[in-house]
């Protein structure tokens, strides 16, 4: 039942706040493990958010507060191709290596769809929004345009096609963001560009924006980290984009 997990913590006398880790299973029943961060009613619009290559949720220790603050609720979710960052251990990632399943780019599709499927069942009653960093950003485009009834908005960090080694075709990405009629945000490194153009452009919808930074800028959702001088103008971007929920 839709909500039935905070429906029991309320009865229980426990309103969720700050960060709660949590568990659920992948598509192929391999458990998936997530920072929940529910700030605010399940009508607030919720962001499930997705690291990049060799990281874990720990990405988003500094970027899913500061998103609490600005309305959101959010989930930071372990895929299984990935490894550590700021501390935290990818435990879905070792979860998959026990279990003995493949743990390249594409293999983290499953825990992404199951990711935005549990979100939508259990916590996101208002708009649901996707965020991916790298690799988990070009999969966030495409389970957006492939999830049209389930994701209302994107924002992605460095997308690419970057999964042809990977036995895909070279418009794997492309040949979904073609169908993205959500709002949809794109930034990157300044040298990225190259990278997600070609998918930016075939995006229809009317409600795209991206952003490149005057510097050098940085690869993936760090770019938001308060450690960069330049995180600033990221954040003024995101800030924009994500104001219309």
């Amino acid at each position: 039942m839709k909500y039935s997990l905070l429906i029991f913590l309320i009865c229980v006398g426990f309103i969720p706040s700050g960060k709660e880790t949590i568990r659920f299973k992948s598509q192929d029943g391999l458990e998936i493990v997530g920072d929940l961060y529910m700030k605010h009613p399940t009508t607030a619009p919720f962001i499930v958010l997705f690291h990049q290559a060799n990281w874990s949720r720990g990405e988003y220790l500094e970027i899913a507060p500061r998103l609490n603050s600005m309305g959101f609720n959010c989930l930071a979710v372990d895929l299984r191709s990935g490894g550590a960052i700021n501390d935290v251990q990818n435990i879905t990632r070792q979860n998959a290596l026990k279990a003995m399943k493949e743990t390249q780019y594409v293999d983290a599709l499953p825990d992404m769809t199951a990711a935005i499927n549990y979100a939508d069942q259990n916590f996101a009653e208002g708009k649901l929004i996707v965020w991916g960093s790298s690799y988990s950003a070009a999969l966030a485009l495409k389970l957006t345009g492939d999830m049209p009834d389930k994701v209302d908005a994107v924002l992605a960090f460095s997308p690419g096609e970057y999964f042809a080694s990977q036995g895909r075709s070279r418009d794997y990405i492309t040949s979904s963001a073609i169908n993205v009629s959500q709002p949809a945000f794109i930034t990157s490194s300044r040298d990225e560009k190259n990278n997600w153009w070609g998918i930016y452009v075939t995006i229809p919808s009317d409600k795209k924006q991206y952003y490149l930074p005057e510097t050098a800028g940085n690869h993936g959702s760090r770019a938001l980290w308060s450690r960069y001088p330049d995180s600033k103008g990221y954040w003024e971007a995101v800030t924009q984009f994500l104001s219309s929920f």
